[in-house]
């Protein structure tokens, strides 16, 4: 009972918090267009709204190259649920971090990559007994670029019937944040980079600014 009083009470912290604040980060992801809409959209009101960092990945695993883009932002509370509600309504994932997870959570690390992977890279932390602490997720609801490159031995004809058959493959994006201690990092690191999933050190973002 007292611990659940206790869950309670936090939540509305981190509510609290949220609506209080008048900027907040968020991290985008999805597939290229979708976030050229995004980056556009936050360019043209630069007075609200600041890019952060904005990177696009390219994975090889097996016969498919997956590709996505994210988009790191820091504005206007009101200006950021606009432009993540233009991500959601174009299948992308967004997440909106607080002010209360910079104050009260030490390392914060953004994760992205395919929801495989990244459920993989959480397993190998668990696996590798490193201490993670696992705050917010979000998925894309639609499908990023895939390209089938064993396609490319195949006759022109037949590759343009095919092709947009395995670019609109079922391979769905999670953008995640966690927190660890200091020591981990490096490690948390090396997992991510053996799963092939995109991560950043957010205290470092914190000091660029």
């Amino acid at each position: 009972m007292i611990e659940n009083k206790i869950k309670t009470l936090r939540q509305a912290a981190k509510v609290s918090t949220m609506q209080e604040s008048d900027e907040i980060w968020c991290v985008i992801a999805g597939n290229e267009e979708m976030v050229n809409n995004i980056a556009y959209a936050a360019i043209t009101d630069k007075e609200r709204v600041k890019i952060l960092c904005r990177e696009h990945i390219t994975s090889k695993e097996s016969f498919v190259t997956k590709k996505f883009d994210f988009i790191l932002l820091h504005g206007d509370i009101n200006k950021v649920r606009d432009l993540s509600l233009m991500c959601k309504d174009n299948g992308g994932a967004y997440l909106k971090i607080a002010p209360y997870y910079v104050l009260n959570e030490p390392n914060l690390i953004l994760s992205v990559g395919p929801e495989n992977s990244i459920k993989k890279f959480m397993g190998d932390c668990e696996k590798a007994r490193l201490k993670v602490n696992f705050l917010i997720e979000d998925k894309t609801t639609g499908f990023i670029e895939t390209d089938v490159y064993i396609t490319n031995k195949l006759p022109e004809f037949i590759r343009t019937t095919i092709d947009p058959l395995f670019k609109m493959a079922d391979v769905a994006l999670s953008t995640i944040l966690i927190s660890a201690e200091e020591e981990t990092i490096p490690k948390i690191k090396e997992i991510a980079k053996v799963n092939k999933i995109f991560v950043i050190e957010f205290n470092k973002i914190l000091k660029e600014e």
